[in-house]
């Protein structure tokens, strides 16, 4: 239950309200949060959720295309406690996943603080509590103070652009993938995108089926892999011979399998990494690319391979290999990054990148009374089995605190009632 209690109703010299929060508060209403925020309420465990948009996974609300469905088969997606319902496709798309957000968020009754941006947390050791600074959509600024801090923000907060040579120049239009909603309004021109993950392969493709011309560049290698094998999928067949063999195993398999089913990828651009996807996403956690129609494109010339990029020019852009191609757009599938450093005062628990230093699955549970949610690399299974391991320490915590000051409470009753 939320049920923050206000230590001041007047705000201070500061303009600043400073409010106890009997339980913990957790940063980010993405799936993350409202996984663990569903788990304290089975519990009983009261929690507060910030969130600094105006509704719950603005991710997925704001910052997707619309032709986006879920890669993996919707039961490794769903949050823990409510599963998606059966009418559901295997891979739901944007508004189906965003309903199903919704229909959890209001299952469980939770209702986070929106508009609500956290400035600062820091850990004040004198008093063993968090305090956690944020700046209201009003203007306002409030202080939370609690035992127990959870970091949902996840692994994508904040929007990568990297800095290219004279793209200031270039004069025509540049966006971000999360900027990017249909192919429509780029029919008939010629449109560098800059990325070879799932979503520049995904763009890539929309802007084919609108007519467009895409270009991808491809600087660094990528493994693509067919999102089912023999109507199964791709990710639920590793998940299975995981089980059975060593990891390096099943990679030689997957890439046997995508070698008979796709073909020699590499004579198209498209170079594999030496190392095998599931290893490669376990150390880096770089996703490999589970094809749904860009490969066809790419081997019928519709969608064009493109080396790294050197330099922008005026309507055109060079390459590192000394070649140019007229171009009308830029659409940057750049990927995104955490944003926890920018506002978490502490430098043991996570990276300079916003990543826990432990990797999955130890990597959900710092020191005093941190906790991360959403940062595994391994999607929203990840985030779930990370949200289940946070609620059950947190509860356990909170419920013994709570018995020793009822403890603590009727003790000191005694000694009032002997007086008399």
């Amino acid at each position: 239950m939320t049920n923050p209690c206000s230590m001041f109703d007047e705000p201070d010299v500061f303009s600043r309200r400073s409010i106890w929060v009997n339980g913990p508060v957790i940063v980010g209403a993405g799936p993350s949060g409202l996984a663990v925020a569903a788990g304290l309420k089975t519990q009983g465990v009261p929690f507060i959720i910030l969130e600094r948009a105006n509704c719950i996974a603005s991710l997925w609300q704001h910052r997707t295309y619309n032709r986006l469905r879920l890669h993996l088969p919707k039961q490794f997606c769903q949050l823990p406690y409510f599963p998606f319902p059966d009418h559901f496709p295997q891979y739901p798309t944007t508004a189906q996943f965003i309903q199903y957000l919704e229909s959890y968020a209001n299952h469980f009754h939770i209702t986070p603080q929106f508009n609500e941006t956290v400035q600062s947390a820091k850990y004040d050791e004198t008093f063993g509590l968090w305090l956690v600074k944020t700046i209201r959509g009003s203007g306002g600024e409030v202080e939370y103070i609690c035992r127990w801090l959870v970091v949902a923000t996840g692994e994508n907060a904040e929007k990568v652009v990297p800095e290219f040579e004279g793209l200031g120049d270039f004069g025509g239009d540049v966006s971000h993938a999360c900027q990017y909603k249909s192919g429509e309004s780029y029919c008939g021109k010629k449109v560098l995108v800059v990325g070879c993950g799932n979503s520049g392969m995904e763009v890539s493709l929309d802007l084919c089926n609108h007519n467009a011309s895409p270009s991808m560049v491809v600087r660094n290698s990528v493994h693509v892999l067919p999102r089912e094998i023999l109507g199964r999928s791709t990710f639920e067949l590793a998940v299975m011979l995981m089980k059975w063999i060593p990891i390096r195993v099943v990679d030689k398999i997957l890439l046997i399998l995508a070698r008979v089913i796709l073909g020699n990828v590499e004579k198209y651009g498209v170079k594999r990494p030496p190392m095998g996807p599931l290893e490669l996403k376990n150390t880096v956690g770089k996703t490999p690319v589970l094809d749904i129609g860009a490969l066809q494109k790419i081997k019928s010339g519709e969608i064009k391979i493109a080396p790294g990029i050197k330099k922008f020019y005026r309507d055109k852009v060079e390459f590192i290999n000394g070649e140019s191609l007229e171009i009308d757009s830029v659409v940057l599938a750049t990927g995104y990054r955490s944003n926890v450093p920018s506002w978490l005062k502490e430098n043991e628990f996570f990276t300079e990148d916003g990543i826990p230093k432990n990797p999955f699955p130890n990597g959900w549970k710092g020191k005093a009374g941190l906790y991360a949610v959403g940062f595994t690399r391994r999607g929203l299974s990840g985030a779930s089995l990370d949200a289940i391991s946070v609620v059950h320490d947190i509860a356990k915590s909170w419920k013994e605190e709570t018995k020793q000051k009822k403890k603590s409470i009727a003790a000191r009753h005694r000694r009032c009632i002997s007086h008399f």
